[in-house]
């Protein structure tokens, strides 16, 4: 799935608005998929232009080498818009949130990590928080691995069983460091084996298929930052904490 796939049969059904780049449901082969065009990216003053839909494919390829399946299918393909990602679309439990914002004395419960406090439009304290499961510490490891600038609350799908997908990978694999995320409740925790196992697949799929792939995608100087990335954390053996001048969130937080 790294290169180009047939989807000349792929049918617009929706614009999804509330996406910043032009983005729609389609139909494919009697599926449901999300569609990206590249020609619907916008321009940004910290990303190469049209770089945004390889981006979101490589991040799919890095979460199939970590084993987890963090990144529904992506693939590239040629839509009625031109040539794209294209995504399965994923249908999630509605009575599940992954990552909520809660009024401040609602967050203190059993299964549930604190990430930020602030004050709502009413002037009232709520407390910015995440469900502590290993499927989404699994993400918060993939999201330092790949750089995500763009971690919000909104791109963590909560699956009936359990599962946790991530989605919106466009905002990844810089060489500068652009952590930004709502995943932070578990700094300075020592990661697990499994984590560390799943990193050490990573760096070693980097020195073959997952490595020739990326190529297709990214430039050298990203290949490179992103095993200096499984490297070091793999060195630390924690999750780290923000750091950097920027926000260690990304806004709007979903």
């Amino acid at each position: 799935m790294s290169g180009a796939a047939d989807t000349s049969g792929m049918e617009l059904v929706a614009r999804i608005r509330e996406a910043s780049n032009a983005t729609f449901l389609a139909e494919l082969d009697g599926n449901e998929v999300v569609y990206k065009p590249v020609a619907g990216e916008k321009p940004l003053w910290d990303f190469p232009d049209g770089t945004l839909a390889g981006r979101e494919v490589s991040a799919f390829l890095v979460s199939e080498a970590f084993g987890w399946h963090v990144v529904p299918p992506t693939w590239l393909g040629d839509g009625p818009l031109g040539r794209g990602m294209v995504q399965r679309w994923q249908d999630v439990d509605p009575d599940q949130d992954a990552v909520d914002v809660v009024p401040a004395d609602q967050a203190e419960q059993p299964g549930v990590r604190t990430v930020l406090e602030a004050i709502d439009e009413h002037d009232r304290p709520v407390t910015l928080v995440h469900e502590d499961t290993a499927a989404l510490r699994r993400m918060a490891v993939f999201d330092v691995v790949v750089n995500n600038a763009d971690r919000k609350g909104g791109h963590v799908l909560a699956m009936p069983d359990g599962h946790r997908y991530g989605v919106d990978h466009g905002l990844t694999f810089h060489v500068e460091h652009k952590l930004r995320t709502v995943l932070w409740g578990w700094v300075g925790e020592a990661l697990t084996e499994d984590e560390l196992a799943g990193i050490d697949r990573v760096t070693a799929a980097l020195h073959g298929d997952l490595g020739e792939a990326l190529t297709e995608h990214l430039t050298v100087d990203e290949i490179d930052n992103l095993e200096a990335r499984c490297a070091a954390l793999s060195a630390v053996g924690s999750f780290p904490p923000p750091a950097g001048y920027g926000s260690a969130v990304p806004w709007p937080l979903f």
